[in-house]
């Protein structure tokens, strides 16, 4: 290929992508955005768990597009939003939360329990309420930039808060934009959590964002996976100690009498299987201190080798 006709590609290309960028995104072609505004809901559910003792859970609600303006109009004087950097996508991005998002998670962050009728006063936010959604805006920065590190990495940064939306500037209120609305339930109340995204942020990853990536995992939250461990940690159990067992015949079981004695043909040398769950863990020695029975542990139980050994021995 020769210059020329090099220039002349390269300068189709370019004028293919302004006609894309121009024409505007189209959601349904970009099934990926769906699966990673799913991972905010659940990184953002996630987040909320080590806050409060009462569940919250979130969804996606819709993905759309449109002009920056017109999607902010619809939340004036209804809704506080922040202001995120995103640095290694050269823009900025707005994350907001409606008035009923704000109340609901004020009582479930401060330990109601639901029987009080839902707030329902258009005055603005308090100093409590603005303190209680800076927190959030935390949480939701991270959901939001762990759900796209896959597809495309980069520090979010939040800059600033805003509850009046003429002030909540994230490029041009004519610019296109992509606006995904996330539902919060708790408590029997709930709320919307919207993200917005400009579409010239979007435009380089269209490519990534067109197929939905096989075997895609979200990654573990580290703290989640702690407090899990720990739990699970904590559960009590109950372990059974068998010294003997013996098969006998359901008409010698129906003979038995009060005060029969059944003689075991166990020594006090006789190894002592440990279980838990019926699962066999561990053979012991039975011995006794300080006047009570005791168990010391001498070797792991395999079943599956030992299934194998009694096999070979027939």
């Amino acid at each position: 290929m020769n210059v020329e006709s090099f220039q002349t590609a390269a300068a189709a290309g370019g004028v293919s992508d302004r006609l894309l960028d121009a024409a505007g995104i189209t959601i349904d072609r970009l099934p990926m955005l769906h699966v990673i505004f799913d991972r905010v809901a659940t990184y953002c559910a996630d987040g909320l768990r080590h806050m409060s003792a009462s569940p919250s859970y979130f969804s996606v609600s819709n993905i759309e597009s449109g002009r920056i303006g017109d999607i902010l109009e619809d939340y004036e004087s209804n809704a506080v939003a922040a202001m995120y950097h995103a640095s290694d996508w050269d823009t900025r991005i707005l994350v907001g939360f409606d008035r009923d998002f704000v109340f609901t998670m004020i009582e479930v962050l401060f330990g109601a329990d639901g029987s009080e009728p839902p707030v329902d006063d258009e005055r603005g936010f308090s100093n409590i309420e603005m303190k209680v959604a800076q927190a959030l805006f935390e949480e939701a920065g991270k959901a939001v930039q762990a759900a796209f590190a896959p597809i495309s990495r980069t520090q979010l940064k939040l800059e600033r808060t805003e509850t009046r939306m003429d002030f909540a500037i994230i490029g041009r209120r004519n610019n296109l934009a992509v606006v995904a609305k996330l539902l919060i339930q708790a408590l029997g109340r709930g709320g919307e959590m919207f993200v917005i995204i400009p579409q010239s942020a979007l435009s380089p990853m269209r490519q990534s964002l067109a197929h939905v990536v096989s075997g895609d995992v979200a990654t573990a939250d580290p703290r989640w996976s702690k407090q899990m461990q720990s739990e699970v940690s904590r559960t009590s159990v109950s372990l059974k100690a068998v010294l003997e067992e013996r098969t006998v015949d359901l008409g010698d079981v129906a003979a038995f009498e009060i005060g029969q004695v059944l003689e075991l043909q166990a020594t006090p040398r006789t190894q002592v299987r440990l279980e838990c769950n019926g699962q066999a863990l561990f053979r012991c020695q039975l011995g006794q201190s300080q006047g009570a029975y005791m168990l010391k542990v001498e070797d792991v139980i395999d079943e599956d080798q030992e299934f194998i050994d009694d096999l070979a021995s027939d």
